[in-house]
């Protein structure tokens, strides 16, 4: 496999490294540019006519089913923490039933060696784990081969394959060619024995775009919107010369806000399945994003910062965002989340 990126072993584990380290410092996250979910509110019924006790959040997701309609984000993998963080994240996932996405499982079909860094299943038997592998490397010598062995390390339930061309634009020795990816995700689609989920790294899927990678065969959308973690910021970070530096700056809060993602691609095609990530930061967040019409709300940060805390940590966190979206339902009035959806108790401000 030919790439532009160095991949020896210690570049690899430096840059995995860089990433975890750079992306727990809040100075990362988008200022200028929000999430767009400050512009909506929810209608407060006073009378829910419902016990709290009465509210399911259960849901289904490309046939898979979850406590809660809750993705923790892809984020990490490669080195001795981001084994600790995936397997803590993992095994909380597990206990409350919602699904999972590990990092760019690149370093592990190119070094096999780190491959157990990403290897949760043992601690997570049940719920629907994603693979991931940035798609432009279809074009620089990955194929179905590589796919099938991301796919078998995480005994994965879908293959999430991303899409950061502005992240490859900053970063150093960046793969910039994304030329004829449409047609090899397609072949992919119908080729693998799981499902495709495209997703962004930040930076937002626009509706038409959506569109396009639905008709040649992608089961899910992850929009990954603008508004919370800023890969330009962070690869800016990591800058080597003033010209990588410079372009992080620049592009900083480029993209499209996750409300805007979500709500378009909803209102175009209601019948894609849909993620909604990109800052979302608690259950309120998460509830705006399922009443635009998302069926799973996704989020990294609060996460990572949780899991490089502990387990007891992220525990908590997971009681805080299942209780938040309880009291959304609750106080207007819905008992599940295909409830909200139907009752238009979202308002845009």
């Amino acid at each position: 496999m030919t790439s532009t990126s160095p991949n020896t072993d210690e570049a690899i584990k430096t840059r995995k490294a860089d990433h975890l380290r750079i992306c727990l410092d809040d100075k990362v996250q988008c200022k200028s540019i929000t999430t767009g979910f400050e512009q909506y509110r929810f209608q407060h019924c006073c009378l829910p006519e419902l016990a709290l006790e009465d509210i399911q959040l259960s849901t289904t997701f490309l046939g898979k089913s979850l406590g809660a309609p809750l993705l923790i984000s892809s984020m990490t993998g490669g080195t001795e923490l981001a084994k600790t963080i995936n397997q803590r994240l993992a095994i909380v996932a597990q206990e409350f039933k919602i699904a999972m996405g590990v990092g760019s499982q690149r370093v592990a079909v190119e070094h096999p060696q780190v491959a157990d860094t990403f290897a949760v299943r043992s601690h997570a038997p049940d719920i629907p784990l994603f693979a991931n592998l940035g798609a432009v490397q279809l074009n620089y010598g990955y194929n179905l081969d590589a796919c099938r062995r991301s796919i078998d390390l995480l005994e994965a339930d879908a293959l999430i394959l991303h899409l950061n061309p502005l992240q490859e634009c900053i970063q150093s020795h960046g793969d910039t060619n994304f030329r004829n990816l449409f047609t090899q995700i397609g072949k992919l689609c119908q080729q693998l024995p799981v499902p495709v989920i495209v997703k962004e790294v930040g930076n937002g899927i626009s509706a038409p775009l959506a569109i396009r990678l639905v008709d040649v065969g992608v089961a899910a959308i992850d929009v990954a919107g603008a508004g919370g973690t800023s890969w330009a910021k962070v690869e800016g970070e990591r800058a080597e010369d003033i010209r990588q530096r410079r372009l992080g700056q620049t592009f900083s809060d480029w993209g499209l806000p996750t409300a805007e993602c979500v709500a378009s691609i909803f209102q175009a095609n209601s019948k894609i399945p849909l993620i909604a990530s990109g800052g979302l930061r608690n259950g309120l967040d998460a509830a705006k994003a399922l009443a635009l019409g998302a069926d799973v709300a996704g989020m990294a940060y609060p996460f990572l910062q949780a899991a490089h805390e502990s387990e007891a940590a992220l525990h908590t966190l997971m009681e805080m965002l299942i209780a938040e979206l309880e009291t959304v339902l609750f106080c207007t009035g819905n008992a599940t989340i295909t409830d909200l959806q139907a009752s238009q108790c979202l308002l845009q401000t």
